[in-house]
């Protein structure tokens, strides 16, 4: 699904008293992804059309009115992140918990050098989210850290899916493997679906909408929509 959410949607969304607007988004592209390097935590930067779909993903948060705005410590997404709070005029934190999945020996490996070492291990890596490369972190490993991340803006953000603004997002800039990790937990997909979310674009973004009948009940996260984006205008 590409494109952005339909705006229409809020009345019949507010049969539900409470609906927390979460926006995940993939940070721009990097000189690794263009060459089909293994990143995982090498902390790399944004290649130049990186900052050009950044600044783009930046004008198009914006129009949404970020509530607030939370990255992974890595360069890639922080840039990613603050090309949005340049547009805002926010101010970014940074959390180490939305870094990438940590890949192991496979780090700083390219494609075929995975292929040619471990022959089937990528294909399998992407099946079983229970798997991890050797050295490294699963997806499951990955969605138990970044959860409570949420969780903490749920409990923190009065104004989250309330206030003048109840449709104001929290924006998480982070990374494609993360974010679908993270997609998946909040779900509450069985882990053996959780390969059913195919990977994100450059500065590609999620949106989920969490879903409580009460201030204090925990929210029921829906997927509205995966791996929307504004890049198309620097293809």
């Amino acid at each position: 699904m590409r494109g952005d959410p339909d705006p229409g949607d809020s009345s019949v969304e507010r049969l539900t008293p409470r609906v927390r607007r979460l926006i995940l988004l993939r940070h721009g592209q990097t000189v690794y992804n263009a060459t089909q390097r293994m990143q995982g935590q090498l902390d790399t930067d944004l290649s130049d059309l990186g900052v050009e779909q950044a600044r783009i993903a930046g004008e198009s948060m914006a129009t949404r009115s970020p509530l607030v705005i939370l990255a992974s410590d890595l360069r890639r997404a922080h840039e990613t992140a603050t090309a949005v709070g340049t547009v805002t005029g926010q101010d970014v934190t940074t959390d180490q918990r939305l870094r990438e999945t940590h890949l192991g020996d496979w780090q700083g490996m390219t494609h075929a050098d995975v292929d040619a070492a471990m022959p089937g291990a990528r294909r399998h890596w992407r099946d079983d989210a229970t798997w991890s490369p050797p050295g490294g972190e699963s997806r499951v490993d990955v969605a138990a850290r970044m959860v409570p991340v949420v969780a903490e803006l749920v409990a923190g953000l009065d104004d989250w899916g309330n206030g003048n603004d109840p449709d104001a997002p929290v924006v998480l800039v982070a990374h494609g493997g993360c974010i679908a990790a993270l997609t998946a937990s909040l779900l509450g997909l069985p882990v053996a679906n959780w390969p059913i979310l195919g990977g994100l674009a450059n500065t590609a973004w999620v949106q989920l909408s969490g879903h409580s009948t009460t201030d204090t009940d925990p929210p029921v996260w829906r997927l509205d929509v995966w791996n929307a984006s504004a890049e198309s205008a620097v293809q």
